[in-house]
């Protein structure tokens, strides 16, 4: 039968707090009491830097909708029992002659990964169900010692991953990475690689089964096999200290050390340098001084080149230095406040219709917000990839990063919240290196009741024990008063627990017509910074017609002439995020002729051409830009 291997452990086991930890400042203290992370796998901080094959390119592919490779007829997993088969599609390369196989990759059709496989096959663009996954390797050269991981950057939505026939584990979220150890599990030839990806929704998924984007499945992110020495940096974490930009601090963490293993960091352009040991668990903390760092800014993206050796391995990294913190009502960017001149974004190349996923797409889709005027990115509704994160960094653009516990998650299921818990705790792990993340956001829309109120309560207090130096927000929601509907009410009990009010508002386009915006107030029960997280309205690119005209360009440019002026009447605006930068596939959205199965309130059409309302907000965040650079001339 197929030997059954647990994944690797995702840290040591959490110890007792000890003097010692209260002495590591809050972040690092937090990590500490945060290492028991369950069915989460620590991934190996930044695989990109590291030597890797990657196995991205074709791979053969098998679509099963009914599951027959996984589920035997009583619907139980071949994997799970105790059966000589191991399963139809568990890469048995030789039948006997009396053996009937109804299946054979080598023959089977091809998909490139990453990428999805709605917008690469025509007949699978609405499929949501299993598809195979098969691609065949040789092992590289590797010094005597090293190990080997199978590190995945995302598989939407459940991924059980076979070697050699030999099951390594399961994954279950969409868009966060995940690894496999595989040392002396690798053949000198042919190994063969097999993954089964199933995006179906689930009630009790994260996201659950109604959204409003399109559910691509795959391998939608790179595939690579990493080689790293025995003792190696799996993941570090180096920031400026919270109230003193002249420190930087924070943690290396090594596998598989001895105690006392030296750690080095060194900070090139700094001339900085510090050295400490690692204890019984491989952690390793660090707090020195950084005189001189240029800090971080959508103005000057500094970044330096973070240099961190330890027992032999040796990993670089361009780090970013900068702090961010809200005061009253003002967010604060290295210590001043700051207009968070955004757009929201889904991770999707609307000139393909397809899964973003490259460095090339990352550049694509940024760029077009810089030519905005935006210094500032929600990427809704999911972690995107992290391509999009490290190029941010070097652009300068500020983000929101966030979890998909959208619209009507099962709040009273404990498997849904340790599902978006393990999803934001990934999220958090992979990026905390990035400058330009500034805010978590733990979900989008969710109404209120008291059992979400507590499943968000507890995602709020998952992400300020991981992260502390950052700030927390969601997506929350609005309602009229009844006694005067043009008089909007934002008293969601998150706002009591998050750094900023952030909520999504359509006046004029779902409530009412773009003029109804000169009569609406707005009525936000805190003194907290708010940011407006969603508004705007759809237009078919190159339909011209009256500003009374649905989804005409004009109805869209008038939509946010009349929004602006009515949401800068809101005192402790800080930011905006309207939605949204391009057009999106939707299956919600089947207006023929208009929608197509599109969702059309971008600012770019899926031709990637500019509508009105692009260059109506270009205008506006000119001027809030001017206007930010005279106060800044005038300190």
């Amino acid at each position: 039968m197929p030997h059954l291997v647990r994944p690797i452990p995702s840290r040591p086991p959490a110890r007792p707090e000890s003097p010692r930890a209260l002495l590591l400042g809050p972040l690092l203290a937090a990590l500490l009491a945060a290492t028991g992370l369950g069915a989460t796998e620590s991934v190996i901080a930044n695989p990109t830097a590291r030597t890797a094959l990657a196995l991205d390119g074709a791979w053969r592919t098998i679509v099963d909708p009914y599951d027959n490779g996984y589920l035997d007829y009583r619907l139980e997993p071949y994997d799970a029992k105790e059966s000589p088969s191991g399963g139809y599609f568990l890469d048995r390369q030789q039948g006997s002659p009396s053996e009937l196989l109804e299946y054979n990759f080598d023959t089977a059709p091809e998909l490139a990964v990453p990428g999805d496989w709605n917008s690469q096959s025509e007949r699978l663009l609405y499929y949501e169900g299993t598809v195979w996954y098969r691609r065949t390797f040789d092992r590289p050269a590797s010094p005597a010692g090293h190990r080997q991981f199978l590190h995945f950057g995302a598989a939407n939505y459940e991924a059980e991953v076979y070697l050699n026939g030999c099951k390594l584990g399961r994954h279950i979220g969409g868009f966060t990475p995940f690894q496999f150890e595989v040392t002396g599990r690798l053949r000198d030839r042919g190994n063969s690689l097999v993954v089964r990806v199933n995006n179906q929704r689930r009630p009790e998924g994260v996201p659950t089964v109604n959204t409003d984007w399109w559910n691509y499945g795959g391998l939608t992110r790179d595939v690579l096999l990493l080689d790293v020495p025995a003792v190696f940096i799996r993941d570090y974490v180096v920031q400026l200290k919270p109230g003193d930009s002249g420190r930087a601090h924070g943690f290396v963490q090594l596998d598989g050390a001895a105690p006392a293993t030296p750690v080095r960091i060194e900070i090139a352009g700094l001339g900085v340098s510090a050295e400490a040991s690692a204890d019984a668990t491989g952690l390793a903390s660090f707090d020195f001084a950084v005189p001189g760092a240029a800090l971080w800014s959508p103005e000057d993206p500094r970044r330096y080149d973070v240099r961190i050796s330890a027992a032999g391995d040796r990993v670089g990294e361009m780090i970013g230095l900068r702090t961010i913190s809200t005061r009253g009502s003002d967010i604060l960017l290295n210590g001043r406040p700051v207009f968070l001149r955004g757009i929201s974004l889904h991770e999707e190349n609307p000139l393909r219709g397809a899964r973003a996923f490259s460095e090339s797409d990352a550049r694509l889709l940024l760029g077009w917000a810089k030519e905005l005027g935006c210094n500032f990115i929600r990427l809704a509704h999911y972690p995107h990839n992290e391509h999009v994160a490290r190029v941010a960094d070097e652009l300068g653009l500020l983000l929101w990063e966030e979890i998909p516990v959208y619209w009507t998650i099962h709040w009273g299921d404990p498997a849904t919240l340790d599902n978006a818990r393990e999803q934001l705790t990934s999220l958090i792990l992979r990026d905390h290196n990035r400058a330009s993340v500034v805010i978590w956001s733990v979900g989008n829309e969710t109404p209120v009741s008291p059992e979400r109120t507590a499943f968000m309560t507890r995602l709020i207090a998952r992400a300020r024990q991981l992260d502390p130096t950052r700030l927390v927000s969601a997506a929350m929601e609005v309602h009229a008063d009844p006694a005067n509907p043009d008089r909007k009410v934002v008293e969601d009990p998150l706002a009591a627990l998050t750094d900023v009010v952030s909520f999504n508002e359509y006046v004029g386009w779902y409530v009412g017509l773009p003029d109804d915006c000169a009569k609406v107030s707005w009525v936000v029960n805190t003194a907290k910074p708010v940011i407006i997280s969603e508004f705007g309205g759809d237009a078919l690119q190159g339909l011209h017609a009256t500003a009374l005209t649905r989804f005409s360009e004009e109805f869209q440019a008038d939509l946010y002439r009349k929004t602006l002026p009515m949401l800068e009447r809101i005192p402790q605006l800080r930011g905006m995020s309207p939605w949204i930068l391009c057009d999106f596939r939707s299956p919600r959205r089947p207006l023929a002729g208009i929608q197509d199965g599109w969702n059309r309130k971008g600012l770019i059409g899926a031709n990637g051409k500019r509508k009105e309302a692009f260059f109506v907000l270009q205008e506006f965040y000119k001027a809030k830009a001017a206007e930010a650079a005279a106060q800044a001339k005038a300190r």
